[in-house]
């Protein structure tokens, strides 16, 4: 069917909304993009006229689309070469509209992460109810169930996503004293202040997808990361060091002749401790962060 101008302008009134339900659901924009434009050409084919809400009609399209790519063999990631991580994406200039520091923590990495860990169902159920603050009626048309299964999704998301404690908000200054201490830390070789701000448990990944080179194991402990990033000091420290909004929250991106080849963000515990650094090398999902700009 051909789209009328009221089609088109309620599908990109809905755009940014889906674009950000995929990109949590998916933990890749460039899957989101791709969710999102398969939803454009089932709304360009559907029959409108007997659709009352378009932003229901194409939330529900988006969702069972994501949950149908989650599915597919190429998601179980067997094949993949050392730690996967989320494609990292530069908030301050992302089609998010959402400005909230709690919902800025659902675009965190280590969010993410821990929304790979839930069933697609539980993943899009929790997301639609508590992110999105879709109804429990409007959800079990979403995904085709019954309303009381639909809570029990949301109810077992919720107990995984409190366990892992991944929802809270670090302050933007202990943020920034993270990132001038591991600045520092690179530039000049003294790490005793980065050291102090470190989880004693702390986690270092990688992923490179084993396109470039990097560590391929994930590395556990002061001892261990602090000496990791003795090692990388002697690259990083020619790079350019831009600061930037990863994800919701401070982190860096390194370029080299305006390319870039990394991205550091970090998780936090909720004394404010570091306890994961996460480290993106492959230059599939760093597309996007090309020609990024510093925060100012």
């Amino acid at each position: 069917m051909i789209l009328d101008r009221n089609d088109i302008l309620g599908f990109e009134q809905s755009r940014s909304r889906l674009l950000g339900l995929a990109y949590r659901i998916l933990g890749s924009w460039a899957d989101a993009e791709d969710a999102v434009q398969d939803t454009f050409l089932k709304w360009q084919a559907a029959d409108r006229a007997p659709i009352e809400s378009p932003a229901s009609w194409l939330t529900t399209a988006c969702t069972r689309r994501c949950i149908d790519m989650l599915r597919t063999p190429s998601r179980t990631r067997v094949d993949y070469v050392g730690p996967w991580l989320p494609e990292p994406i530069q908030t301050v200039t992302s089609a998010f509209p959402e400005e909230s520091l709690s919902l800025a923590s659902t675009l965190s990495t280590a969010f993410l992460l821990m929304l790979e860990r839930l069933t697609p169902k539980e993943r899009a159920a929790y997301l639609l109810h508590d992110i999105f603050e879709m109804p429990y009626p409007e959800l079990a048309q979403t995904l085709g169930l019954q309303e009381s299964t639909c809570r029990k999704l949301v109810s077992r998301a919720r107990e995984n996503i409190a366990r892992a404690k991944v929802r809270h908000v670090t302050p933007a200054a202990r943020q920034e004293e993270l990132l001038a201490a591991f600045e520092a830390a690179i530039a000049s070789g003294s790490a005793d202040p980065l050291a102090a701000l470190l989880s004693d448990e702390i986690e270092l990944s990688a992923d490179s997808g084993g396109k470039v080179p990097t560590i391929q194991q994930i590395l556990h402990g002061k001892a261990a990361v602090l000496a990791f990033l003795a090692q990388a000091r002697q690259w990083w420290r020619t790079y350019e060091w831009i600061t930037s909004e990863i994800n919701g929250g401070r982190g860096v991106i390194l370029q080299k002749d305006g390319v870039t080849t990394a991205s550091i963000s970090f998780a936090y515990d909720e004394g404010g401790a570091v306890t994961n650094i996460y480290i993106m090398r492959n230059p599939d999902k760093l597309s996007r962060l090309h020609g990024a700009r510093p925060l100012e």
